[in-house]
Protein backbone atom coordinates (compact mmCIF):
# COMPACT_ATOMS: atom_id res chain seq x y z
CA UNK A 1 0.00 0.00 0.00
CA UNK A 2 1.49 3.17 -1.21
CA UNK A 3 2.27 5.45 1.96
CA UNK A 4 -0.18 8.57 2.76
CA UNK A 5 1.69 9.89 5.72
CA UNK A 6 5.28 10.07 6.95
CA UNK A 7 5.53 10.70 10.84
CA UNK A 8 7.97 11.44 12.81
CA UNK A 9 8.67 10.43 16.47
CA UNK A 10 8.78 12.67 19.27
CA UNK A 11 12.89 12.50 19.72
CA UNK A 12 13.10 13.10 16.02
CA UNK A 13 11.47 16.56 16.67
CA UNK A 14 14.01 19.17 16.34
CA UNK A 15 15.83 20.71 18.88
CA UNK A 16 16.60 24.13 17.35
CA UNK A 17 14.95 26.89 15.61
CA UNK A 18 16.94 28.03 12.51
CA UNK A 19 17.43 31.86 12.04
CA UNK A 20 17.07 33.04 8.23
CA UNK A 21 18.93 36.31 9.94
CA UNK A 22 22.32 34.60 9.38
CA UNK A 23 22.33 33.87 5.90
CA UNK A 24 20.28 36.74 4.19
CA UNK A 25 22.61 37.40 1.58
CA UNK A 26 22.66 41.46 2.58
CA UNK A 27 21.47 42.30 5.98
CA UNK A 28 18.00 43.64 6.61
CA UNK A 29 18.00 47.27 7.40
CA UNK A 30 17.22 47.95 11.31
CA UNK A 31 13.74 49.18 12.87
CA UNK A 32 13.71 52.73 13.38
CA UNK A 33 12.45 54.88 16.50
CA UNK A 34 10.69 58.10 16.16
CA UNK A 35 13.72 60.41 15.22
CA UNK A 36 14.82 57.97 12.40
CA UNK A 37 17.35 56.32 14.23
CA UNK A 38 17.57 52.62 15.27
CA UNK A 39 16.19 51.19 17.93
CA UNK A 40 17.69 49.71 21.02
CA UNK A 41 16.77 46.55 22.23
CA UNK A 42 15.57 48.80 25.84
CA UNK A 43 13.43 50.58 23.60
CA UNK A 44 11.43 47.91 22.75
CA UNK A 45 11.32 46.39 26.58
CA UNK A 46 7.91 47.79 27.93
CA UNK A 47 5.77 45.84 25.11
CA UNK A 48 7.95 42.51 24.97
CA UNK A 49 10.41 40.55 27.79
CA UNK A 50 13.80 41.25 27.28
CA UNK A 51 14.11 37.27 26.43
CA UNK A 52 12.61 37.89 23.63
CA UNK A 53 13.63 40.63 22.37
CA UNK A 54 17.29 39.28 22.52
CA UNK A 55 15.73 36.37 19.90
CA UNK A 56 14.27 39.39 17.48
CA UNK A 57 17.45 41.15 17.37
CA UNK A 58 19.84 37.61 16.95
CA UNK A 59 21.50 36.58 13.79
CA UNK A 60 22.81 33.36 15.41
CA UNK A 61 21.91 30.54 12.64
CA UNK A 62 20.88 28.32 15.52
CA UNK A 63 18.80 28.81 18.65
CA UNK A 64 17.91 25.82 20.94
CA UNK A 65 14.38 25.04 21.66
CA UNK A 66 14.09 24.73 25.50
CA UNK A 67 13.10 21.28 26.90
CA UNK A 68 9.73 22.88 28.77
CA UNK A 69 8.47 24.22 24.89
CA UNK A 70 9.64 21.02 23.23
CA UNK A 71 7.44 19.20 26.40
CA UNK A 72 4.48 20.96 25.59
CA UNK A 73 4.82 21.26 21.67
CA UNK A 74 4.89 17.22 21.81
CA UNK A 75 0.98 17.43 22.27
CA UNK A 76 0.98 17.73 18.43
CA UNK A 77 4.23 17.51 17.12
CA UNK A 78 5.75 17.01 14.89
CA UNK A 79 3.08 17.43 12.92
CA UNK A 80 2.27 14.86 9.61
CA UNK A 81 3.59 15.05 6.35
CA UNK A 82 1.65 14.13 3.71
CA UNK A 83 1.46 12.79 -0.10
CA UNK A 84 -1.86 14.24 -1.48
CA UNK A 85 -2.51 11.47 -3.95
CA UNK A 86 -5.80 12.04 -4.59
CA UNK A 87 -5.24 15.62 -6.23
CA UNK A 88 -2.50 14.16 -8.20
CA UNK A 89 -4.71 11.66 -9.74
CA UNK A 90 -7.27 14.35 -10.14
CA UNK A 91 -5.25 16.52 -11.82
CA UNK A 92 -3.25 13.86 -13.59
CA UNK A 93 0.17 15.15 -12.89
CA UNK A 94 3.34 13.99 -12.52
CA UNK A 95 4.33 16.03 -9.52
CA UNK A 96 4.72 14.71 -6.03
CA UNK A 97 2.40 17.21 -4.55
CA UNK A 98 3.64 16.87 -0.22
CA UNK A 99 1.64 18.78 2.41
CA UNK A 100 2.69 19.39 6.18
CA UNK A 101 -0.41 19.13 8.12
CA UNK A 102 -0.61 22.08 10.90
CA UNK A 103 -4.37 21.71 11.61
CA UNK A 104 -3.71 19.11 14.13
CA UNK A 105 -2.56 21.50 16.81
CA UNK A 106 -5.51 21.81 19.30
CA UNK A 107 -6.43 25.22 18.14
CA UNK A 108 -6.04 24.16 14.31
CA UNK A 109 -3.28 25.94 12.79
CA UNK A 110 0.05 26.74 12.81
CA UNK A 111 0.02 29.89 15.24
CA UNK A 112 0.65 27.61 18.62
CA UNK A 113 4.45 27.00 17.17
CA UNK A 114 4.91 30.48 18.77
CA UNK A 115 2.33 31.27 20.99
CA UNK A 116 3.81 28.19 23.40
CA UNK A 117 7.35 29.62 23.20
CA UNK A 118 5.88 33.31 23.78
CA UNK A 119 3.90 32.74 26.75
CA UNK A 120 6.43 30.65 28.21
CA UNK A 121 9.62 33.24 27.81
CA UNK A 122 6.80 35.78 28.81
CA UNK A 123 6.08 33.56 32.54
CA UNK A 124 9.73 33.02 32.47
CA UNK A 125 10.59 36.94 32.57
CA UNK A 126 7.59 37.01 35.84
CA UNK A 127 5.05 38.09 33.34
CA UNK A 128 1.50 37.38 34.25
CA UNK A 129 -0.69 38.36 31.39
CA UNK A 130 -0.69 38.91 27.80
CA UNK A 131 -2.24 41.21 25.36
CA UNK A 132 -3.10 40.81 21.39
CA UNK A 133 -4.44 41.02 18.48
CA UNK A 134 -6.18 38.04 16.28
CA UNK A 135 -8.02 38.48 12.50
CA UNK A 136 -9.89 35.65 11.83
CA UNK A 137 -9.10 34.27 15.32
CA UNK A 138 -6.07 31.61 14.94
CA UNK A 139 -3.73 33.64 16.52
CA UNK A 140 -6.36 34.73 19.27
CA UNK A 141 -7.24 30.89 19.99
CA UNK A 142 -3.91 29.77 19.55
CA UNK A 143 -2.22 32.56 22.26
CA UNK A 144 -5.54 31.47 24.55
CA UNK A 145 -4.47 28.04 24.35
CA UNK A 146 -0.76 28.55 25.31
CA UNK A 147 -1.28 30.91 28.26
CA UNK A 148 -4.44 28.79 29.54
CA UNK A 149 -1.47 26.02 29.22
CA UNK A 150 1.76 28.65 30.83
CA UNK A 151 -0.35 29.61 32.90
CA UNK A 152 -1.14 33.75 32.48
CA UNK A 153 -4.19 35.79 31.09
CA UNK A 154 -4.82 36.42 27.82
CA UNK A 155 -6.71 39.71 26.25
CA UNK A 156 -7.77 39.72 22.96
CA UNK A 157 -8.71 42.39 20.49
CA UNK A 158 -10.58 40.78 17.37
CA UNK A 159 -11.12 42.55 14.29
CA UNK A 160 -14.51 43.57 14.25
CA UNK A 161 -15.68 42.13 11.10
CA UNK A 162 -14.20 38.51 12.36
CA UNK A 163 -15.31 39.11 15.55
CA UNK A 164 -18.53 39.18 13.54
CA UNK A 165 -18.48 36.24 11.05
CA UNK A 166 -16.61 33.71 13.34
CA UNK A 167 -18.15 34.06 16.46
CA UNK A 168 -16.93 30.41 17.53
CA UNK A 169 -12.98 31.59 17.61
CA UNK A 170 -14.31 34.32 20.38
CA UNK A 171 -15.80 31.40 21.85
CA UNK A 172 -12.80 29.00 21.43
CA UNK A 173 -10.69 31.37 22.94
CA UNK A 174 -13.43 32.00 26.32
CA UNK A 175 -13.06 28.03 26.30
CA UNK A 176 -9.23 28.37 26.93
CA UNK A 177 -9.68 31.44 29.35
CA UNK A 178 -9.17 34.25 27.55
CA UNK A 179 -11.32 37.54 27.31
CA UNK A 180 -11.76 38.62 23.45
CA UNK A 181 -13.21 42.00 22.35
CA UNK A 182 -14.08 43.54 19.55
CA UNK A 183 -11.72 45.64 17.67
CA UNK A 184 -11.99 49.39 17.62
CA UNK A 185 -12.99 49.15 20.80
CA UNK A 186 -14.08 52.03 23.44
CA UNK A 187 -11.66 50.59 25.94
CA UNK A 188 -8.59 52.24 24.48
CA UNK A 189 -7.81 55.49 23.29
CA UNK A 190 -6.70 54.29 20.34
CA UNK A 191 -10.14 52.37 19.80
CA UNK A 192 -12.38 55.22 20.84
CA UNK A 193 -10.47 57.51 17.91
CA UNK A 194 -11.07 55.67 15.24
CA UNK A 195 -14.91 55.15 15.99
CA UNK A 196 -15.32 58.51 16.93
CA UNK A 197 -13.91 58.88 13.11
CA UNK A 198 -15.90 55.87 11.80
CA UNK A 199 -18.28 54.13 14.05
CA UNK A 200 -19.63 51.65 11.63
CA UNK A 201 -15.46 50.62 10.49
CA UNK A 202 -15.10 46.64 10.02
CA UNK A 203 -11.61 46.97 11.67
CA UNK A 204 -8.03 46.10 10.88
CA UNK A 205 -5.61 44.31 12.16
CA UNK A 206 -3.51 47.35 12.47
CA UNK A 207 -6.00 48.80 14.52
CA UNK A 208 -6.39 45.69 17.22
CA UNK A 209 -2.54 45.94 17.28
CA UNK A 210 -3.03 49.72 18.37
CA UNK A 211 -5.16 48.54 21.03
CA UNK A 212 -3.19 45.47 22.01
CA UNK A 213 -0.28 47.43 22.35
CA UNK A 214 -1.69 50.65 24.38
CA UNK A 215 -3.44 48.09 26.91
CA UNK A 216 0.45 46.47 27.39
CA UNK A 217 1.78 49.22 28.07
CA UNK A 218 -0.33 51.44 30.08
CA UNK A 219 -0.91 48.93 32.97
CA UNK A 220 1.14 50.87 35.89
CA UNK A 221 1.83 47.21 37.37
CA UNK A 222 4.08 46.24 34.74
CA UNK A 223 3.36 42.92 34.78
CA UNK A 224 1.55 42.92 30.87
CA UNK A 225 3.28 42.67 27.70
CA UNK A 226 1.92 42.27 24.05
CA UNK A 227 2.44 38.82 22.15
CA UNK A 228 2.21 39.04 18.03
CA UNK A 229 1.26 36.60 16.11
CA UNK A 230 3.54 36.91 13.11
CA UNK A 231 5.34 39.78 11.26
CA UNK A 232 8.16 39.82 13.47
CA UNK A 233 11.50 38.09 13.69
CA UNK A 234 11.24 35.95 16.46
CA UNK A 235 7.71 34.79 15.34
CA UNK A 236 9.38 33.41 11.99
CA UNK A 237 12.10 32.01 14.09
CA UNK A 238 9.75 29.65 16.15
CA UNK A 239 7.66 28.42 13.36
CA UNK A 240 10.52 27.43 11.66
CA UNK A 241 10.07 23.96 13.42
CA UNK A 242 7.80 23.67 10.14
CA UNK A 243 10.36 23.07 7.42
CA UNK A 244 12.91 21.40 9.68
CA UNK A 245 10.04 18.91 10.08
CA UNK A 246 9.66 19.07 6.20
CA UNK A 247 12.79 18.86 5.35
CA UNK A 248 13.40 15.20 7.38
CA UNK A 249 10.38 13.73 6.57
CA UNK A 250 10.92 14.38 2.51
CA UNK A 251 14.27 12.55 3.03
CA UNK A 252 12.77 9.55 5.07
CA UNK A 253 9.91 9.75 1.94
CA UNK A 254 12.76 8.80 -0.21
CA UNK A 255 12.99 12.72 -2.07
CA UNK A 256 16.17 13.91 -3.25
CA UNK A 257 15.17 17.44 -3.82
CA UNK A 258 12.56 19.85 -3.84
CA UNK A 259 11.73 21.95 -6.78
CA UNK A 260 8.67 24.70 -5.17
CA UNK A 261 7.73 25.44 -1.85
CA UNK A 262 4.23 27.19 -1.44
CA UNK A 263 2.92 28.97 2.00
CA UNK A 264 0.39 31.50 2.37
CA UNK A 265 1.18 34.75 3.23
CA UNK A 266 -0.75 37.50 5.55
CA UNK A 267 1.83 38.99 8.03
CA UNK A 268 4.52 35.81 6.94
CA UNK A 269 4.32 33.61 9.75
CA UNK A 270 2.78 30.27 8.38
CA UNK A 271 5.14 30.99 5.07
CA UNK A 272 8.16 31.72 6.61
CA UNK A 273 7.70 28.58 8.89
CA UNK A 274 7.48 26.32 6.41
CA UNK A 275 9.63 27.94 3.49
CA UNK A 276 12.65 29.40 5.38
CA UNK A 277 14.85 26.29 5.86
CA UNK A 278 14.45 26.03 1.83
CA UNK A 279 15.46 29.30 1.57
CA UNK A 280 18.84 28.50 2.99
CA UNK A 281 19.25 25.88 0.51
CA UNK A 282 18.03 28.10 -2.31
CA UNK A 283 20.66 31.16 -0.99
CA UNK A 284 23.27 27.71 -1.11
CA UNK A 285 22.22 27.39 -4.63
CA UNK A 286 19.38 24.99 -5.01
CA UNK A 287 17.15 25.15 -7.33
CA UNK A 288 13.47 25.60 -6.04
CA UNK A 289 10.71 28.39 -6.25
CA UNK A 290 9.48 30.01 -3.20
CA UNK A 291 6.09 30.86 -3.57
CA UNK A 292 4.53 33.10 -0.71
CA UNK A 293 0.50 33.56 -2.01
CA UNK A 294 -1.60 36.90 -0.86
CA UNK A 295 -5.27 37.82 -1.60
CA UNK A 296 -5.43 40.40 -4.11
CA UNK A 297 -7.24 42.36 -1.80
CA UNK A 298 -4.50 42.92 0.28
CA UNK A 299 -1.42 42.84 -2.48
CA UNK A 300 1.35 43.69 0.20
CA UNK A 301 3.81 41.53 -1.62
CA UNK A 302 2.85 42.14 -5.44
CA UNK A 303 2.17 45.47 -5.60
CA UNK A 304 2.93 47.84 -2.10
CA UNK A 305 6.26 49.44 -2.08
CA UNK A 306 9.05 48.05 0.25
CA UNK A 307 9.18 50.87 2.45
CA UNK A 308 9.49 51.86 6.50
CA UNK A 309 6.18 52.09 8.00
CA UNK A 310 4.41 51.58 11.16
CA UNK A 311 2.94 47.70 11.88
CA UNK A 312 -0.35 49.59 13.37
CA UNK A 313 -2.70 52.11 12.80
CA UNK A 314 -2.27 54.54 15.67
CA UNK A 315 1.97 54.28 15.03
CA UNK A 316 2.81 52.74 18.63
CA UNK A 317 5.26 50.49 16.79
CA UNK A 318 8.85 51.50 15.53
CA UNK A 319 9.50 51.91 11.64
CA UNK A 320 9.64 48.23 10.17
CA UNK A 321 11.26 47.79 6.58
CA UNK A 322 8.70 46.06 5.12
CA UNK A 323 6.41 45.76 1.98
CA UNK A 324 3.47 47.71 3.34
CA UNK A 325 -0.32 48.89 1.74
CA UNK A 326 0.48 51.60 4.39
CA UNK A 327 -0.56 51.86 8.37
CA UNK A 328 -3.88 53.20 7.81
CA UNK A 329 -4.93 50.25 5.19
CA UNK A 330 -8.70 49.11 5.71
CA UNK A 331 -8.54 46.01 3.62
CA UNK A 332 -12.24 44.79 2.51
CA UNK A 333 -14.12 42.39 4.14
CA UNK A 334 -12.68 38.90 2.65
CA UNK A 335 -13.17 35.89 4.27
CA UNK A 336 -9.65 35.29 4.49
CA UNK A 337 -9.07 37.45 7.64
CA UNK A 338 -5.34 35.90 8.60
CA UNK A 339 -4.44 37.75 5.37
CA UNK A 340 -5.78 40.99 5.89
CA UNK A 341 -3.00 42.51 7.63
CA UNK A 342 -0.91 45.80 5.52
CA UNK A 343 2.09 45.04 5.98
CA UNK A 344 4.68 41.90 5.36
CA UNK A 345 7.34 40.70 7.94
CA UNK A 346 10.82 42.60 7.14
CA UNK A 347 12.64 38.90 6.86
CA UNK A 348 9.82 38.05 4.25
CA UNK A 349 9.67 41.20 2.53
CA UNK A 350 14.00 40.73 2.36
CA UNK A 351 13.42 37.63 0.89
CA UNK A 352 11.41 38.74 -1.75
CA UNK A 353 13.46 42.24 -2.65
CA UNK A 354 16.50 39.74 -2.16
CA UNK A 355 14.68 37.87 -5.35
CA UNK A 356 14.78 34.74 -3.35
CA UNK A 357 10.71 34.41 -3.46
CA UNK A 358 8.33 34.98 -6.22
CA UNK A 359 4.91 36.47 -4.49
CA UNK A 360 1.57 35.48 -6.20
CA UNK A 361 -1.92 37.05 -5.62
CA UNK A 362 -5.50 35.38 -6.22
CA UNK A 363 -8.93 35.78 -6.15
CA UNK A 364 -11.21 34.76 -3.16
CA UNK A 365 -13.24 32.62 -5.56
CA UNK A 366 -10.46 30.77 -7.29
CA UNK A 367 -9.45 30.09 -3.70
CA UNK A 368 -12.75 28.62 -2.62
CA UNK A 369 -13.14 26.78 -5.64
CA UNK A 370 -9.51 25.03 -4.77
CA UNK A 371 -10.41 24.59 -1.52
CA UNK A 372 -13.81 22.87 -3.07
CA UNK A 373 -11.71 20.57 -5.16
CA UNK A 374 -8.86 19.58 -2.45
CA UNK A 375 -11.87 18.94 0.44
CA UNK A 376 -14.06 16.99 -2.31
CA UNK A 377 -10.34 14.88 -2.90
CA UNK A 378 -7.98 15.12 -0.05
CA UNK A 379 -11.16 15.32 2.85
CA UNK A 380 -9.59 17.81 4.90
CA UNK A 381 -11.92 21.39 4.94
CA UNK A 382 -9.26 23.78 4.65
CA UNK A 383 -9.16 27.37 6.23
CA UNK A 384 -10.09 30.69 3.64
CA UNK A 385 -6.43 31.71 4.38
CA UNK A 386 -5.07 27.52 3.11
CA UNK A 387 -6.88 28.18 0.18
CA UNK A 388 -4.66 30.66 -1.16
CA UNK A 389 -1.51 28.20 -0.96
CA UNK A 390 -4.08 25.32 -2.54
CA UNK A 391 -5.01 27.76 -5.31
CA UNK A 392 -1.15 28.04 -5.99
CA UNK A 393 0.06 24.13 -5.80
CA UNK A 394 -2.93 23.29 -7.70
CA UNK A 395 -1.60 25.75 -10.83
CA UNK A 396 1.62 24.40 -10.05
CA UNK A 397 1.00 20.84 -10.41
CA UNK A 398 -1.38 21.88 -13.80
CA UNK A 399 1.76 23.39 -14.78
CA UNK A 400 3.89 20.48 -14.23
CA UNK A 401 1.56 18.35 -16.34
CA UNK A 402 2.26 20.53 -19.12
CA UNK A 403 5.86 20.40 -18.89
CA UNK A 404 5.42 16.58 -18.45
CA UNK A 405 8.30 17.04 -15.24
CA UNK A 406 7.66 15.09 -12.27
CA UNK A 407 8.11 17.92 -9.74
CA UNK A 408 8.36 17.69 -5.91
CA UNK A 409 5.42 20.03 -4.64
CA UNK A 410 5.57 21.13 -1.06
CA UNK A 411 3.18 23.77 0.87
CA UNK A 412 1.82 24.52 3.79
CA UNK A 413 -1.56 23.27 5.26
CA UNK A 414 -1.40 25.81 6.97
CA UNK A 415 -4.94 25.43 9.39
CA UNK A 416 -8.68 23.78 9.02
CA UNK A 417 -11.97 25.53 8.14
CA UNK A 418 -13.88 23.98 10.76
CA UNK A 419 -14.72 27.58 12.28
CA UNK A 420 -15.18 28.93 8.70
CA UNK A 421 -17.99 27.47 6.99
CA UNK A 422 -20.23 30.96 7.27
CA UNK A 423 -17.40 31.39 4.33
CA UNK A 424 -18.07 28.39 2.66
CA UNK A 425 -21.93 29.00 2.97
CA UNK A 426 -21.60 32.25 1.54
CA UNK A 427 -19.38 30.91 -1.75
CA UNK A 428 -21.94 28.09 -2.09
CA UNK A 429 -24.96 30.52 -2.16
CA UNK A 430 -23.63 32.60 -4.82
CA UNK A 431 -22.93 35.88 -2.19
CA UNK A 432 -18.70 36.00 -2.68
CA UNK A 433 -17.24 38.37 -5.13
CA UNK A 434 -13.70 39.30 -5.93
CA UNK A 435 -12.39 42.46 -4.09
CA UNK A 436 -9.17 43.54 -6.82
CA UNK A 437 -7.96 46.84 -4.96
CA UNK A 438 -8.14 49.29 -7.01
CA UNK A 439 -4.91 51.18 -7.91
CA UNK A 440 -6.44 54.70 -6.80
CA UNK A 441 -7.33 53.25 -3.43
CA UNK A 442 -3.22 51.78 -3.02
CA UNK A 443 -2.34 55.08 -4.02
CA UNK A 444 -4.73 56.50 -1.51
CA UNK A 445 -3.19 54.01 1.50
CA UNK A 446 0.39 54.17 0.63
CA UNK A 447 0.38 57.99 0.86
CA UNK A 448 0.54 57.96 4.92
CA UNK A 449 3.81 56.69 3.98
CA UNK A 450 4.90 59.76 2.51
CA UNK A 451 8.52 61.60 3.60
CA UNK A 452 9.69 58.32 6.02
CA UNK A 453 12.66 57.00 5.49
CA UNK A 454 13.68 53.83 2.84
CA UNK A 455 15.14 51.13 3.49
CA UNK A 456 18.57 50.44 1.69
CA UNK A 457 17.92 48.00 -1.03
CA UNK A 458 20.36 45.09 -1.49
CA UNK A 459 23.33 45.51 -3.50
CA UNK A 460 22.72 43.08 -6.68
CA UNK A 461 26.02 41.01 -7.42
CA UNK A 462 27.23 41.80 -11.25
Amino acid sequence: MPRTKILLDEKDMPRQWYNLAADLPSPPPPPLGPDGKPITPDMLAPVFPMNLIEQEVSTERWIDIPEEILEILTLWRPSPLYRARRLEQHLGTPARIYYKNEGVSPPGSHKPNTAIPQAWYNKQFGIERLTTETGAGQWGSALAFACALVGLECKVYMVRISFDQKPYRRLMMETWGATCIPSPSNETNAGRAILKEKPDTPGSLGIAISEAIEAAVSDPSGKTRYSLGSVLNHVMLHQTIIGLEAKKQLKKAGEKKVDVVIGCCGGGSNFAGLAFPFVADKIHGADIAIIPVEPTSCPTMTRAPYAYDHGDTARMTPLLPMHSLGHGFVPPPIHAGGLRYHGMSPLVSRVIVEGLAEPRAYNQLKCYEAAVLWARTEGFISAPETSHAIAATIDEAVKAKEEGKEKVIVFNWSGHGLMDLTGYDAFFHGKLVDFPLPEEELQKSIACMKGFPKPEMPRRKK
